[in-house]
């Protein structure tokens, strides 16, 4: 077997080739005992479901396979998840430049990283791993495949030509009359040869006699007879001479025929060859009409599979990042409307069942003036609300007025003050913190708000206080009132995981005292809080104004009623706090 060497100096044998490229790099490398790739870690947000949303994961990258972790500090008890990076799909975010996604399968990662340029590293870090383990890599698919793609295209020319000469009929006649008139020609031509080799050789011949019949006229020269007269001897010579011009040795050939019969075969030859250009014109031409139908035909079928897979795509990771809120959410309004009201029928009857529970468990209030007509009280309420807009966001202000029997105003703004109390009322909050206390009453608060998919979740970080407003007279009401609005602090700085919000809101409650009759002393029968609820919220974020009033429609309400309820449950059967 021959062999060629190599710029290496190895050999590489005849069954091997080189691909298209011809480059050294192109060949499988033998990897050195420092050729793998450093492990590569770090914190990344990654999106668990249409409740929690973005959550921060230690993830590692190490020999083509990616980790997630729910801490650093968690590693020694073993990954939450991992995919082999093989055949994974690695798609930079169109308009998000933090986010990454992964997809193996029907598997699918969601990750963001905290800015575009650390998710530049792990994209050129996953790919690196991906190219030393032989996938991802240009030049590792041209290693691998180089020598199949030229086999395959070669055998399949050869049999495709060879087909389509089998089919070819008379494109075969004719080619059979080519090898007829070249076996013709090839013997014209030895013919001609011949003759042609015959004349050469009588010319030479003729040469050579001239020279000796004149050496001969030499020794004839004229002699003188004895009577003075000179003889001359003319016919030897010309005896000798027309015998040297005859064709000796030379067959009798029909010239002219044979002339006429090349004529005849070399346009017999150019007639065929013309007729199979023709041939192979109107070949060319039906196989053209075959390939456009046969690229049509691809066509359509490379359409219907990219609309099939971005259907398959849509089924199956429905409630991804993607279709959430934002910018280029993929939901419309009215699914986003449908979804976001369903989440909140869903809460509605856990808090039901909550309540239902609460009230099971709790034991039978005190009878007495105290709480005889607590139960029986009726909530009147009203709500104004104006529709304003800037920049796309809704930021209607709203207003909204209520009584409660049996509770001051004391009462009421201490409860919403309160954080001790907060999430036995508040069933929105997911959790809250005290980032800075001011003083006896002013605080600073950073919660985040239970998320309803497909809206992203919320936080909003708020100075909170209470006060108890001086009275200019004596006829005034009692006067409390919560203030609570938008600051910024250092130790709650926004994230891309919540959408910071902004809120002015003030809770206003007057406390209504009725004279007793006779001599009895004041109960929560003779009390009556009016209270007035303002609010001015900036959701941020992109949700449809649509849904945000509809929301605020519904929740508002139920809000109040909720709160206020709770009020009179904890302080029935207590003193009367002014």
């Amino acid at each position: 077997m021959n062999s060629s060497p190599l710029p290496n100096g190895k050999q590489m044998s005849d069954n091997q080739s080189w691909n298209s490229s011809g480059s050294e790099e192109d060949l499988e490398a033998d990897p050195g005992p420092h050729g793998g790739v450093a492990e590569f870690s770090g914190v990344l947000s990654k999106w668990t479901n249409y409740i929690h949303g973005w959550q921060d994961r230690w993830v590692v990258l190490k020999n083509n396979t990616l980790s997630y972790y729910k801490s650093q500090d968690e590693r020694e008890y073993g990954c939450r998840g991992s995919l082999c990076l093989s055949k994974a799909v690695i798609t930079p975010h169109e308009f998000d430049e933090c986010r990454l996604d992964i997809s193996v399968n029907d598997s699918v990662w969601y990750l963001r990283a905290m800015d575009p340029e650390h998710r530049n590293q792990w994209i050129d870090s996953i790919e690196q791993h991906r190219a030393e383990s032989g996938y991802g890599s240009e030049s590792s698919l041209r290693r691998h495949g180089s020598m199949l793609s030229l086999t395959s295209a070669t055998s399949g020319y050869s049999a495709t030509s060879t087909s389509s000469f089998k089919k070819g009929h008379s494109l075969r006649e004719k080619l059979a009359e080519m090898e007829t008139f070249r076996d013709i020609l090839c013997r014209q031509v030895d013919t001609l040869q011949k003759y042609f080799d015959a004349c050469a050789d009588a010319v030479s011949k003729d040469e050579l006699q001239r020279d000796k019949i004149v050496e001969d006229d030499e020794d004839d020269f004229p002699t003188t007879r004895p009577d003075g007269e000179f003889l001359h001897n003319y016919n030897g010579s010309r005896e000798k001479l027309f015998q040297s011009l005859s064709t000796k040795g030379i067959n009798g050939i029909d010239f002219k025929g044979e002339a006429i019969t090349f004529k005849a075969t070399t346009a017999g030859i150019l007639a065929t060859l013309s007729h199979c250009i023709d041939l192979m014109v109107k070949r060319e031409d039906s196989w053209q009409r075959r390939l456009d139908k046969e690229t049509e035909k691809r066509r359509r079928v490379e359409e219907a599979y990219k609309t099939a897979l971005s259907e398959l795509k849509k089924k199956s990771h429905f409630g991804g990042p993607d279709y959430e809120e934002g910018p280029n959410s993929l939901i419309n309004e009215d699914e986003f409307f449908d979804a976001v009201e369903a989440a909140l029928d869903r809460q509605d009857k856990i808090e039901e069942q909550t309540e239902k529970s609460r009230i099971q468990r709790s034991s039978p209030m005190p009878s007495g003036d105290a709480y005889s007509t607590m139960g029986t009280h009726r909530f009147a309420e009203k709500v104004y609300r104006r529709e304003v807009e800037e920049n796309g966001i809704v930021l209607d202000p709203l207003k909204a007025t209520h009584a409660v029997k049996g509770v001051t105003g004391h009462e009421v703004c201490h409860y919403f003050w309160d954080t001790d109390v907060r999430n036995d009322w508040e069933t929105t909050v997911e959790n809250f913190n005290i980032v800075e206390t001011l003083s006896d009453n002013a605080i600073i608060v950073y919660q985040t708000h239970k998320r309803v998919w497909p809206a992203s979740q919320r936080d909003v970080l708020y100075l909170s206080a209470i006060r108890k407003i001086i009275a200019n007279n004596e006829n005034d009401p009692d006067t409390w009132i919560v203030c609570n609005f938008s600051v910024d602090h250092d130790n709650a700085q926004p994230s891309s995981r919540c959408v910071r919000a902004k809120i002015n809101i003030a809770m206003i409650c007057q406390t209504l005292v009725s004279p007793p009759e006779g001599d009895k002393e004041i109960s929560r029968d003779n009390i009556l809080c009016r209270i007035t609820y303002v609010a001015n919220v900036n959701p941020g974020g992109w949700a449809p104004a649509s849904v945000l009033r509809a929301v605020a429609k519904r929740e508002y309400p139920k809000f109040l009623k909720r709160f206020t309820s709770y009020v009179q449950d904890k302080t029935a059967g207590k003193p009367i706090l002014f």
